[in-house]
């Protein structure tokens, strides 16, 4: 599927590829399933990492945010899927040095992810991590201490000491104290 050629030229970094696979399965799907179909959310989601992932935020921003819409019609507030869309507009709005809406959407995503998910779940470290970031960023180190203690914390439990992710955290927690 041009899904699936999307994913793999995108993991490759063939971005240009990547987006023309996706703009094809999108065009499909509005065809043959409408526009307001959980399958063009994701269509438009993936479109958008593409343009983040190539630093064109305002296009990024346009697609998570069409994907938004359809998820909260069809899905509703609450839905996990709805809080990913939320991250992902946070992670566009840091990357454009909007530090208070990045931190407002991450925000909306945890409290969907705390309730939905559970306060165990990997999605809510992704959420903390993502959150520690901004605080960071922000020069809050305390914030991001916080944050990164929180996400270390569920990782180790969740994902075991030696994970990737795990040992990620533990550094940043060990470069705050230096």
């Amino acid at each position: 599927s041009y899904n699936n050629m999307g994913m793999l030229h995108g993991n490759k970094g063939e971005y240009d590829k990547a987006l023309e696979h996706y703009q094809k399965a999108l065009a499909i799907k509005l065809k043959q399933l409408g526009p307001e179909h959980p399958s063009v959310a994701y269509s438009y989601n993936n479109i958008g990492v593409v343009h983040y992932y190539t630093g064109e935020y305002d296009k990024a921003l346009e697609h998570h945010q069409k994907a938004l819409v359809i998820w909260l019609k069809q899905l509703g507030p609450d839905h996990p899927q709805v809080a990913t869309s939320y991250n992902n507009i946070g992670a566009v709005h840091d990357e454009k040095g909007e530090y208070d809406h990045a931190l407002e959407y991450h925000q909306k995503a945890l409290a969907i992810e705390l309730e939905q998910l559970g306060p165990e779940h990997p999605s809510v470290a992704r959420s903390y991590n993502n959150m520690a970031y901004i605080y960071k960023t922000k020069k809050d180190l305390a914030k991001a201490k916080e944050y990164w203690e929180k996400a270390y914390a569920i990782f180790s439990e969740k994902l075991g000491p030696n994970h990737p992710n795990t040992k990620s955290l533990k550094a940043r927690l060990d470069a705050l104290k230096e």
